[in-house]
């Protein structure tokens, strides 16, 4: 049979028609590797869940060309490397140098590329040493380059999850240029795929008429010789399309994402086509019920599909069950079951006095947030290791202002239990208080300053009060609709965590700006993630009530202040949001 590289067109309508009970979606899934929560060989750095604190381990897993798995183990300040196929054996432990903070990861060749607000790149200082076992060993790693923007395959590779330069903050603080992008259609999008089997190639995505459907056109980048032509189509609307990996046996992957106008039904696929782009089946991703992941699926060479899912009790790497699928004409996932647990009371039927606010406001406040620029003083930075804590690894200090004494650093710190306006933080920081407060376990302490991810968004909307997650619902409404989604809106988890939204990007993931341990390495930061991998985890879009069209009646007394006390004589609460009284 001729190969691919000797056909001048490969043509197909890619489709699948799926429809599975959520009592055997996962029955193929398979564990190929447990860690537990440690800095061990066999362990991963996990920090547990609290009140308005989402659980937060390892935020990537990647394959290289030989078929490893790499794992980030930012907790433990490492990379765990493992033979999937001998899951008995121990692990190696790549250390990083803690100049690196990254929140995720790629193995290319050779190369170990991580992203840390730009990609870096490492490499070992020196030979491996043996650990105890059969396949463990130490290396260490140090920096070697940062990688340009102009590493268009590098930085594909990274933006397939997120990882990349958020928009232009002109237009977001522009309101005549601050469009919801999903309103306007997809636009035509071009990635770069470095795949196992065929060398660099090039796949343009193509929107065609109906908002479920693209066009998938892959050629070489040597030769510009086309490799295939697959339709790809889904029953509802099409959230990130991204196209992942040709594997040895020229078989061809692509992550969708079905969004229908209802946040409950947002399912997460990879979707695997034959050489001549007919559709074999599709690779079910298991989102429920797991917390925020960077990089959550990777393809190995020989086509196998696993999955980061991780745990209180651990972490798991999946290996991700096949549905053969054949002959139908668009794909359709039903979403698994979701267990919502211990999940908080979100009862509250408080009437909140607000500032009178817009949405261009809040984006203003946001921003103000976010590129706020301090020095950071010896009292700032505090010591080390901060006794008062007793959370994992005893740190207390942000990620972001680690090294950072003396230094220039951006954006307000993460502050678990602190709240307040920015006049507040920057008082407090002239007073000598700690910068940010990661050590969640505890509770909240009044020696430290910064916000958590409810008190930004509170601040964002112009709020005297600080409103937790588990108290957002009776201050905004749900949107039935993700789609309808506009600047200044919050993706809200009750009891875990908020983020607001700045907008819709080009290909259709969500941009927001977020108060984060994880994804912002401890402070408020903007960030990019697929939209079905939030409204699968049980982000639900909402809208807050006192922004100007939303007719909520507002107290003119009650404007955010650096005087809690009087504010909060403006609110009637049945019951109390509670102002930060923890468990």
């Amino acid at each position: 049979m001729p190969t691919l590289r000797n056909r001048f067109l490969s043509f197909a309508y890619a489709a699948a028609a799926i429809t599975l009970a959520s009592c055997s979606a996962s029955a193929d899934d398979l564990i190929v590797k447990r860690f537990t929560s440690g800095n061990s060989a066999d362990a991963v750095g996990i920090a547990d869940a609290s009140e308005d604190v989402e659980l937060y381990g390892p935020q990537a897993l990647t394959a290289d060309s030989n078929g490893n798995l790499f794992l980030l183990d930012q907790l433990n300040q490492r990379i765990v490397q493992f033979n999937p196929k001998r899951p008995a054996e121990d692990p190696s432990i790549l250390e990083m140098p803690a100049s690196v903070q990254p929140n995720d990861l790629v193995v290319r060749k050779d190369e170990i590329l991580v992203w840390d607000n730009g990609i870096r790149t490492l490499k070992a200082t020196a030979d491996p040493v043996s650990t105890r076992g059969v396949g463990g060993t130490i290396v260490k790693l140090e920096e070697v380059s940062t990688r340009a923007v102009d590493d268009v395959i590098a930085a594909s590779a990274f933006a397939q999850m997120g990882s990349q330069p958020p928009g232009n903050p002109v237009e977001l603080l522009d309101q005549n240029t601050r469009a919801v992008t999903v309103k306007q259609g997809r636009k035509p999008s071009r990635q770069y795929i470095a795949s196992r089997s065929r060398g660099s190639v090039i796949a343009d995505i193509t929107p065609e008429k109906t908002d479920n459907s693209v066009l998938v056109e892959v050629r070489t980048m040597d030769g510009d010789e086309t490799v295939a032509q697959i339709r790809l189509r889904v029953r509802d609307k099409l959230g990130a399309v991204e196209f992942l990996e040709i594997d040895n046996n020229e078989r061809l992957y692509i992550l969708g994402e079905n969004i229908p106008n209802a946040a409950a039904g947002a399912a997460t696929f990879v979707a695997r086509y034959a050489p001549t782009g007919e559709l074999e089946g599709v690779y079910e991703l298991p989102l429920e019920n797991t917390p925020i992941t960077r990089r959550f699926v990777t393809i190995s060479g020989d086509g196998d599909v696993y999955f980061l899912r991780t745990q209180r009790t651990g972490v798991d790497v999946v290996g991700v069950g096949f549905r053969p699928l054949r002959n139908a004409k668009l794909i359709d996932i039903r979403p698994r079951l979701q267990n919502a647990g211990n999940a908080p009371s979100t009862n509250f039927n408080a009437i909140a006095a607000v500032r009178p606010s817009n949405r261009q406001q809040a984006i203003e406040t946001a921003f103000a947030f976010e590129g706020i620029q301090w020095q950071v003083t010896a009292q700032n930075y505090g010591p080390d290791p901060d006794t008062s804590c007793t959370g994992f690894s005893r740190i207390r200090r942000p990620w972001y202002l680690q090294g950072k004494l003396g230094q220039q650093v951006r954006g307000v710190p993460y502050c678990w239990g602190c709240n307040g306006s920015l006049a507040k933080f920057q008082a407090a920081l002239q007073r000598g208080v700690k910068a940010g407060n990661v050590c969640t376990k505890n509770q909240p302490r009044n020696d430290v300053a910064g916000v958590d991810c409810s008190a930004f968004v509170s601040a964002a909307w112009g709020l005297s009060v600080h409103y937790t997650t588990a108290a957002i619902p009776a201050i905004a409404k749900p949107l039935a609709d993700p789609w309808g989604l506009r600047p200044g809106d919050a993706l809200n988890k009750p009891g875990s965590h908020v983020m607001l939204f700045l907008r819709f990007t080009p290909d259709r993931k969500a941009e927001v700006m977020e108060s984060s341990t994880g994804g912002c390495n401890g402070r408020v930061c903007r960030n990019i993630y697929p939209l079905a991998s939030l409204l699968a985890r049980g982000y639900t879009p909402v809208r807050f009530k006192g922004l100007a069209e939303d007719n909520m009646v507002i107290a003119q007394s009650a404007y955010a202040s650096d005087k809690p006390d009087k504010a909060e004589k403006a609110v009637k609460q049945q019951p109390s949001p509670r102002r930060r009284h923890r468990r």
